[in-house]
C-alpha cells in the first residue's frame, strides 16, 4: 500500500527494493514521532473546521492507541506497506473508518517526514547533550582527584613541561564545553516545526501552523514553506557536525589512554576486565575499548562531508537523495552515545601512578623552570635560555626538580580553574 499509487498502476518489483532501501528499518525510530505530528495536525484540522470536532476526537484517540503500541514495542511496518505514515494512516483507518482518511488534508509525506527527523533529531540531541554532561562531570570530578600527579606534557611527541593528569583530563572537559555549544546549536535548528509545509508549497486549506508548533513544542516555525524543505539535509548535516565535534574530542583522549597505558608510557592503569588479551602473549593487556572508540569517532567525523557530498548541487525542493541521510545519521547517533558511555565507563577505572617525574628520563622537563628560576634571579629570558640550554648540550644540567612547582596563574597546573569551566559548562546546558 501507497499513500501515493493510483488505481491500476503498479511499480516494478526491482525499482521498489532499490527506492525503499532500508527505509522501513530507520522509519520504526521515527514512528511515535509520526505519529505525536499527526496528533498534532488532526488537532489542529479539527480546530479550523477541515475535521469535525467529534472526528477529530476520535483520530487523536485512535492515534493514541497506536502511540501506545509504539512504546509497548508491538508496532511493525506490515509487508507490502510502504512506511511508517501509510501504516499508521492504514492502522487508523482500519479502526475508525473513513475518518482516518481525512487526516492527509494539506499535508504531504515531505511534510511527515521533515517533521519526524526534526522530531527525532531533537530527542537525540538532547541524549548526546545528557551522555556528554555525564563524561563532562566525571572528567572534572576526576581532573580535581589526580590533579596533584604530575605525568609529562609533550610537543611533538617530545617531552616538553610538567604537566597534571588533573591538567589533562580538565582539558577533555573544558574541550566538551565547546563541543556542546555546537550540540546547542544543532538543538536550536532541529527545534522549529516544518509541518504545514506540504510538498514544499504550503496549502489553499486554511491550516494554523502556530497551533501546531505550539502542540509539538517547538521553539519556533520554519515559516518559508520552502525554505521548510529545505532544512531537509541542511538539519541532519548541522546534527553530524555537532557531533563531529564531540567526536573528534572522545576520540582524541581515546588516543591519548592507548598512549598512556603503553609501557613505555606507562602512566594509567584499568582493571583487568575493562581491557583485552592476546590469543599467544600472555602478558597483554590491550585497550581494545579505546580503540574502537577511536576508530568509531574518527568514522563520526566523516559524516557532515559524506552529509554534504549528498547534497552538493541539489537544487530547491525535495528530492528522494535525502531518503539516504537516515541511514547515514541514526546509526551514528547510537555510535556516538555508546562512545561516550564507554569513555566514562573506562575513566571512572582509571588509575595514575604516582612519582612519574622522579625518573631520570623525564629531568629535562623541569628546563623551563631552571630558565624561569634564573630570570627570577635577576637574568633576562633569552641569557637565562641560552645558559640552560649551553648546560643541557654540556650534560651538566643538574636543576633540583625536587623543589616542587609553583604555577599559579589561571589555568596552570596550580589553578585548574574546575568551578570556572563548570560555570561555562552550566551556560551551555541552560540554552537547550
Amino acid at each position: 500500500m501507497k499513500l501515493w499509487q493510483k488505481e491500476n498502476t503498479s511499480v516494478s518489483e526491482l525499482v521498489e527494493r532499490f527506492t525503499v532501501g532500508r527505509d522501513k528499518e530507520f522509519d520504526l525510530l521515527l514512528a511515535k514521532h509520526d505519529v505525536a505530528g499527526s496528533i498534532a495536525h488532526v488537532t489542529m484540522l479539527g480546530e479550523v473546521g477541515l475535521m469535525t470536532k467529534e472526528e477529530a476526537n476520535t483520530a487523536v484517540a485512535a492515534l493514541q492507541e497506536i502511540l501506545q503500541e509504539i512504546q509497548d514495542s508491538q508496532f511493525t511496518i506490515h509487508e507490502g506497506v510502504e512506511d511508517v505514515h501509510s501504516q499508521v494512516e492504514f492502522l487508523l483507518t482500519q479502526r475508525i473508518g473513513d475518518t482516518g482518511k481525512k487526516i492527509h488534508s494539506g499535508r504531504s509525506r515531505n511534510d511527515q517526514v521533515a517533521v519526524d527527523i526534526k522530531l527525532f533529531l531533537r530527542e537525540q540531541v538532547l541524549l548526546m547533550r545528557d551522555e556528554v554532561a555525564n563524561l563532562f562531570d566525571l572528567l572534572q570530578s576526576k581532573s580535581e582527584q589526580f590533579k596533584d600527579k604530575l605525568i609529562p606534557g609533550y610537543t611533538h611527541l617530545q617531552i616538553a613541561m610538567p604537566s597534571s593528569a588533573g591538567m589533562w583530563l580538565g582539558a577533555y572537559a573544558e574541550s566538551l564545553v565547546d563541543d556542546t555549544e555546537l550540540l546547542a546549536a544543532a538543538y536550536a535548528i532541529a527545534n522549529k516545526n516544518p509541518l504545514g509545509s506540504g510538498a514544499g508549497y504550503g496549502s489553499s486549506f486554511p491550516l494554523n501552523r502556530t497551533r501546531t508548533t505550539k502542540l509539538l513544542q517547538f521553539g519556533a516555525l520554519n515559516y518559508n514553506s520552502v525554505y521548510a524543505q529545505m532544512t531537509r539535509g541542511k538539519t541532519e548535516k548541522i546534527v553530524a557536525m555537532a557531533m563531529s565535534s564531540v567526536a573528534a574530542t572522545v576520540g582524541r583522549f581515546a588516543m591519548d589512554c592507548c598512549l598512556y597505558l603503553n609501557q613505555n608510557f606507562g602512566f594509567l592503569s584499568f582493571p583487568s576486565e575493562l581491557t583485552t588479551g592476546s590469543s599467544i602473549m600472555p602478558h597483554k593487556k590491550n585497550p581494545d575499548v579505546f580503540e574502537l572508540i577511536r576508530a568509531k569517532c574518527n568514522r563520526i567525523q566523516a559524516l557532515p562531508n559524506e552529509l554534504a557530498m549528498m547534497l552538493t548541487n541539489l537544487p530547491s525542493g525535495y528530492h528522494r537523495d535525502l531518503q539516504l541521510t537516515k541511514e547515514i545519521l541514526f546509526p551514528a547517533i547510537e555510535e556516538l552515545k555508546s562512545c561516550l558511555q564507554l569513555s566514562v565507563l573506562m575513566l571512572s577505572h582509571m588509575e595514575v601512578k604516582d612519582d612519574i617525574l622522579k625518573e631520570e628520563k623525564y629531568r629535562y622537563l623541569f628546563s623551563v623552570e631552571a630558565v624561569n628560576e634564573l630570570v627570577n634571579q635577576g637574568q633576562s629570558f633569552r641569557d637565562a635560555y641560552r645558559q640552560v640550554g649551553n648546560d643541557i648540550e654540556a650534560g651538566a644540567f643538574n636543576y633540583d626538580f625536587s623543589k616542587g612547582l609553583h604555577h599559579t596563574h589561571e589555568g596552570s597546573i596550580g589553578n585548574l580553574c574546575t568551578q570556572e569551566i563548570k560555570d561555562l559548562m552550566d551556560k551551555v546546558l541552560a540554552k537547550f
